[in-house]
């Protein structure tokens, strides 16, 4: 950096810039109407993933062979929680 600039200012221009980043996410939140109350997107998803998790253990049966299961139900709920917010809300 330059002589002038102190050590202090360079941490905050990049503590701006990083914050300016992060909040640029934060300019669309996609929500729906449902029967007049609107939720937000991510809510939605994230019900119709724990619900088709539910639904997969069920059709197949093979819930009694998945071990650990305490790694594996998490990773396929998020699994299907990201896949639900592709396809419900991806452009």
């Amino acid at each position: 950096m330059g002589p002038g600039i102190s050590s202090v200012t360079t941490t905050v221009r990049r503590a701006v810039c990083a914050a300016l980043v992060l909040m640029s996410g934060c300019a669309f939140a996609p929500s729906v109407n449902i029967l007049g109350s609107f939720f937000p997107a991510w809510l939605i998803s994230i019900v119709t993933g724990v619900v088709l998790t539910r639904q997969v253990f069920i059709a197949t049966k093979i819930a009694p062979y998945l071990r650990p299961a305490g790694l594996v139900y998490p990773s396929l709920a998020a699994l299907l929680i990201f896949a639900a917010w592709l396809v419900l809300f991806g452009n």
